[in-house]
């Protein structure tokens, strides 16, 4: 991953979160030259994400621990389905173990649940996305997992793009103002997308230019005819509450984009297991 010194500081504080001032278990019942082997096991079916991470876990805490994996990122794997062998220190590898699972078990979970809502919606022009709902600090490891599931990102953080919402109409004076003023600040490179509950809110972002405009918690009827009422002028997100929809009545109604806040903040984790040899 391109963002690998943020990973590498993600793992590191997991690590010194879980393992304290060490492991007081292991270092009291397992001898310091053990060496073991073992087993990624998954406990139902799945899409994996997040092995790598994992492997990453063990590389930091010992450089001797070796992870051959089975079923890359991506792969839909069921039950009884051996994910990875893992090969080294007893000690180094416990001390891992719960880190790399929770990684693995979370980041798989994401994964599973966008792939759901990617199959639901095969066969229209919509498209899934995240939102910036994510587990504070482990941004960058789940909004990967959604694209692992064959979902797209929606902006990364703040700086990724213009999205006035309902507070900054509301603080802007309108939606022209705030449109108008941000047009004056903004490069060109970037687009403005505005939310909108209704259709006369939808007139006003049309009459300034807005480059995509989101229906915030509209019925599928509505959003139907919000798509005619903006017949291709911007881009079209459906968004609100996607989680709990029909996505494939939704994505019936012709909107370009539907994102999904529970696709990272209310998710299963994958059940997924390490067993030794």
């Amino acid at each position: 991953m391109a963002e690998d010194f943020i990973v590498d500081r993600i793992i590191k504080n997991a690590l010194e979160e879980d393992i304290g001032w060490g492991d007081i278990t292991a270092n009291s019942t397992i001898s310091a030259d053990r060496l073991i082997s073992g087993r990624f096991v998954a406990k139902d079916k799945t899409v994996v994400c997040g092995i790598e991470i994992a492997r990453r876990v063990f590389a930091v805490i010992d450089p001797d621990v070796k992870i051959k994996v089975l079923h890359a990122d991506g792969s839909e794997v069921v039950k009884g389905d051996v994910i990875a062998e893992v090969r080294g220190n007893a000690r180094s590898v416990l001390a891992g173990e719960r880190v790399a699972l929770n990684f693995l078990q979370r980041m798989s979970g994401i994964a599973s649940r966008t792939r759901d809502c990617v199959r639901q919606v095969k066969g229209t022009k919509a498209q899934i996305t995240d939102t910036r709902k994510t587990t504070p600090g482990l941004r960058v490891l789940e909004k990967y997992a959604v694209r692992t599931g064959g979902g797209k990102n929606h902006r990364y953080n703040l700086s990724d793009g213009v999205l006035i919402k309902d507070n900054h109409i509301r603080a802007a004076g309108g939606i022209r103002a705030a449109v108008e003023a941000a047009r004056g600040v903004i490069p060109h490179t970037l687009k403005i997308e505005v939310e909108v509950e209704d259709f006369d809110m939808i007139e006003e972002a049309l009459a300034c230019n807005a480059d995509i405009i989101m229906l915030d918690n509209m019925s599928a009827k509505d959003m139907k005819k919000a798509v005619e009422m903006i017949g291709g002028r911007a881009l079209v997100e459906a968004s609100g509450n996607m989680g709990d929809k029909d996505l494939q009545e939704i994505a019936g109604t012709g909107v370009d984009i539907i994102s999904i806040g529970a696709l990272t903040h209310t998710i299963r984790s994958a059940d997924i297991s390490l067993r030794f040899d």
